[in-house]
């Protein structure tokens, strides 16, 4: 698997997403910066890590996603390559059409920052092989606008397709409103593209991939891209 990471003015979870991956992987991922207009030749999958890309300036991921780079990033993923959103990257993947939905404030309008168990809705793709179908995993929450929100329309094409990736739920696996830190629509933390290469979630996978920060539930979607590749 090679991976490459996009860094834009304000991100400040690449580190973390290039641990994560160089862990799974074996090998560190290529940086690229926004302005560039190319991958590097050979990349399987792209991330899109978290952050305040240009400091959350007119909506979340707006700017961001009209950057050179993700030309790019909507070329490899039109060839069917994979990529990955987190956070700020998720927003950013929906800002530049990779994802339908828009992220919203939270509920309370308050940044949320705390561990979160988020539920595993199927298990058979490129980024959950490692996990069971229903499993509860905990990973960490830190976003402000994480409130997941679309037209009745389409999130009955998601249901149906089985394009939600994640849910919020309680530590039984549960999805219930009181286990929704941001008032999701659906208690929904991460959605796939129509082809499930494209993967957005809100939690941050890369931060439980070591036993040291206090659980490793997050190693688990970078080794399923590690075998997918």
């Amino acid at each position: 698997m090679r991976a490459a990471v996009v860094v834009f003015p304000g991100s400040n979870r690449e580190g973390d997403v290039a641990r994560a991956l160089k862990l799974a992987t074996g090998r560190p991922p290529d940086m690229v910066w926004h302005a560039e207009r190319d991958l590097p030749a050979g990349v399987d999958l792209v991330v899109l890590p978290g952050g305040f890309s240009y400091g959350d300036y007119l909506r979340c991921g707006a700017i961001a996603a009209r950057a050179h780079a993700m030309d790019a990033v909507r070329a490899h993923a039109a060839r069917g390559g994979y990529v990955l959103g987190i956070c700020n990257g998720f927003q950013i993947l929906c800002e530049g059409g990779l994802l339908p939905g828009v992220l919203m404030r939270n509920r309370d309008l308050r940044f949320v920052s705390k561990m979160q168990r988020i539920r595993v809705e199927r298990a058979d793709t490129a980024f959950t092989r490692a996990y069971a179908k229903g499993q509860a995993i905990e990973v960490a929450i830190a976003h402000g606008e994480g409130n997941y929100e679309v037209d009745d329309e389409t999130m009955a094409r998601l249901e149906g397709e089985g394009r939600v990736a994640f849910r919020y739920c309680d530590a039984a696996g549960a999805v219930t409103e009181a286990a929704n830190p941001n008032g999701s629509t659906a208690g929904i933390a991460g959605i796939y593209s129509e082809r499930l290469n494209v993967l957005g979630l809100m939690p941050h996978p890369e931060n439980l991939v070591d036993p040291l920060v206090g659980g490793t539930d997050g190693r688990g979607l970078f080794d399923s891209l590690a075998r997918a590749a």
